[in-house]
């Protein structure tokens, strides 16, 4: 079936947004802010972009996750540890935004991202390691722990954004430096995407032609994105998470 120039120009235009989102994603967060504004051009609905987008999250988190650890900047002894709080919240996310109102995402995202962009902004030192410190291990710290938790919560029920609170625990909590915490950033997005987007196909708020075409674009995002940062190094990375959070949130705020 031949595609009307319009329905083309929007599939390019997220895919796109797809690569834009991969990059951005790998080193911050906040590439949801790109992709679910295109999937809702395509005409899908706030819940059914917002499961469709979950797809290529898996894509960009898998493909970034092997590209660190393929550079050796994955701590592996730590996966297990960090990433089982955050399924837990994230299965108890997903499981309440399937069968939210779309209305009660918005809040929450903006709510979230004001408060990250503040701890970057005004307690720099507060949210991220200096890599110079022994990390702390989730199995032994209580707060590292639950904040894990709270962060697979919010990003089992909105996913925007996400990244931003994944890298204000590991760096602020567990003291990863910015790019080691980039790396198991993606593991536990990855991880707890999985169950996210099951959840999201069950409830049928998944259309696969976007989300596939989506998926291709981040993961060509995602594989320059790791190599950036690993070129640019902390305090680069570092800047480009701070500008990224502001930016989402200035956005968030506009929409509003």
């Amino acid at each position: 079936m031949e595609l009307a120039p319009e329905t083309l120009a929007l599939y390019a235009t997220l895919l796109a947004a797809g690569i834009a989102s991969g990059f951005v994603n790998t080193m911050a967060g906040g590439g949801s802010m790109l992709t679910l504004p295109a999937l809702m051009l395509l005409g899908l609905p706030a819940n059914v972009a917002n499961g469709t987008n979950r797809l290529s999250v898996v894509a960009q988190s898998l493909s970034g996750v092997w590209a660190f650890h393929k550079a050796g900047k994955l701590h592996t002894e730590a996966v297990l540890p960090t990433v089982a709080p955050a399924v837990l919240g994230a299965i108890a996310g997903a499981a309440a935004a399937a069968v939210a109102p779309p209305e009660v995402l918005e809040p929450v995202l903006l709510g979230t991202m004001i408060a990250v962009a503040l701890l970057m902004l005004l307690r720099p030192k507060v949210v991220t390691g200096s890599g110079e410190e022994e990390p702390r291990s989730a199995w032994r710290h209580a707060p590292s722990w639950l904040g894990l938790f709270g962060a697979g919560l919010y990003g089992g029920f909105v996913q925007a954004g996400v990244g931003f609170v994944l890298l204000a625990v590991l760096g602020g909590l567990m003291r990863y430096d910015v790019v080691r915490a980039n790396a198991l950033k993606l593991v536990c997005t990855l991880v707890f995407t999985l169950p996210a987007l099951g959840i999201f196909v069950l409830a049928d708020q998944v259309s696969w032609v976007p989300a596939s075409l989506l998926a291709v674009g981040t993961v060509i995002g995602s594989q320059l994105g790791v190599r950036f940062a690993i070129k640019a190094g902390g305090r680069v990375v570092h800047v480009i998470v701070v500008v990224t959070v502001v930016a989402t949130c200035v956005a968030a705020l506009l929409k509003e």
